[in-house]
């Protein structure tokens, strides 16, 4: 069984795998990480490094999903 870590994700407790990536978990949750903010920790996460950053254990995630309108 894999190692797993607990972060927050606006505002709520979750359960990853140890080593996720950032984009892993997006689409977990089901969300377009064209269409989506990220602040880890209180800084903006480049969205062009979603792939690259790797969850920590206490990671503070809000995550912000932009919907289109008209």
């Amino acid at each position: 069984m894999s190692e797993t870590i607990a972060i927050t994700v606006n505002g709520e407790r979750r359960e990853v795998a140890a080593g996720e990536s950032l984009a892993a978990l997006l689409r977990a949750i089901g969300l377009d990480t064209r269409k989506v903010a990220v602040e880890r920790n209180e800084e903006i996460v480049p969205r062009s490094t979603y792939p690259e950053v790797t969850l920590a254990a206490g990671d503070q995630l809000e995550i912000v999903h932009f919907i289109g309108g008209g």
